[in-house]
């Protein structure tokens, strides 16, 4: 009877250890970040940050918009991802840095940062010393894969269930990187590529089953181009095709699309393969990136959404229809799904709960002013949108 017990007992062990290890299988991996958990009510809200170019004229603004966004949207996790803080010399860069970690350490809200082709673009300083800042910080989960790959921030955050060690979801983070020996916007290398395929497959067997991811880093892949539709050079609101002198696109008709296509996507100029990987292991929902400051869309291709952010900074009077943050929500309920929405700026400062959310006259102000402004933006915006379809026939603005 005492060894049947025994037996149970240790059983019992057993199963809470593995039940204990699925979410941080791999957790002792140099790339694998402290999980997360979604919250009580199954919910896991991402606040995607991209693009702020602080600088000494708009630091201030920026922060002070994303501080009210953080308290409006009440973020389990703040994504960074590249071109935030690109001064001239590593004490400026030191300086925006605190000013925009303070926002999140003050409100106890994790961070994972990657990076863009301008944080280390003038070689004053490298990627490594400023990941080191931001991870001086304790609200910054974010990791410096050293040696390990091309680049400086690739690694992936496991999310754990709500009540239990299970993993529930997986987010991959990527340098993207700068630019290539030929001065071309860079890509996701082959061995950044060749991890991603292992950590997946190891993730698969470790858990017996494909765990449903997402995918953030700052340059969109060159497969967007196949995801829109080429038109003649003379089709109104279509994009000319960066490296290609006679190549025009707009959205494509034949694909789900939403959101806005403002400015030409900027891939790198050559493809290593990574988003064929990721179609080809099947757990990628969607890649989330920036780069292209006014292009806030969704295009889903070969079973993955390709999704751009908007900059989220304050730009002097100008862009607040056109610049802002996303939001992307997980339930780990139905992790083969996700929700996301962009916020512009314009539509931001008239919302009643953010007007709540002013805490000192400098808020006020602030808000009062991108109201005023954005009003004639707005109107000249939606102005385009119906000329456009007056003229044309298309749809160039798609709800968000």
């Amino acid at each position: 009877m005492k060894r049947t017990i025994k037996t149970i007992v240790s059983l019992i062990l057993c199963v809470t250890f593995i039940a204990g290890t699925v979410c941080f299988a791999g957790a002792d991996d140099a790339l694998t970040a402290a999980p997360m958990r979604f919250g009580e009510d199954g919910r896991f809200r991402i606040l995607h940050v991209t693009d702020t170019h602080l600088h000494e004229d708009n630091v201030e603004e920026s922060t002070r918009l994303i501080a009210m966004a953080c308290d409006l949207e009440q973020p389990d996790l703040v994504m960074l991802t590249g071109d935030l803080a690109p001064e001239d010399t590593l004490e400026l860069t030191t300086q925006r840095i605190d000013q925009l970690m303070r926002v999140f350490e003050s409100r106890h809200i994790p961070v994972a940062v990657t990076f863009g082709n301008h944080d280390s673009e003038n070689g004053a300083y490298t990627r490594e010393e400023v990941m080191a800042l931001y991870n001086s910080y304790a609200c910054s989960i974010s990791i410096d894969d050293g040696d390990a790959l091309t680049g400086c921030g690739t690694y992936r955050i496991p999310i754990c269930a709500s009540k239990t060690d299970e993993l529930k979801f997986n987010l991959w983070v990527f340098d993207s990187g700068d630019y290539d020996g030929e001065g071309h916007y860079a890509n996701v290398a082959e061995d950044q590529v060749a991890w991603y395929r292992e950590a997946s497959a190891a993730i698969e067997n470790q858990n017996g089953k494909k765990i449903y991811s997402l995918a953030f880093q700052h340059i969109i892949v060159p497969e967007i181009y196949d995801a829109l539709e080429q038109v003649d050079f003379w089709v109104p609101y279509a994009f000319k095709r960066i490296y290609h002198e006679d190549e025009y696109y707009r959205f494509s008709r034949a694909n789900q699309n939403y959101g806005t296509l403002n400015e030409m996507p900027c891939p790198g100029y050559y493809n290593h393969g990574q988003f064929a990987a990721m179609t080809e292991r099947g757990d990628v929902l969607a890649m989330f990136t920036g780069h292209d400051h006014t292009n806030a869309f969704g295009v889903k291709y070969q079973g993955i959404d390709i999704v751009n952010s908007l900059s989220t900074r304050y730009n002097g009077d100008a862009f607040s229809t056109q610049y802002g943050y996303r939001v992307i929500e997980l339930d780990e309920n139905a992790p083969d799904r996700y929700e996301t929405r962009v916020v512009r700026w314009y539509d931001f400062v008239n919302d009643k709960e953010v007007k709540a959310l002013a805490n000192d006259r400098e808020d006020k102000n602030l808000l009062a002013e991108i109201r005023f402004f954005g009003l004639f933006e707005k109107y000249f915006t939606d102005l385009f949108v119906l000329v456009a379809k007056v003229t044309t026939g298309r749809t160039v603005r798609f709800p968000d």
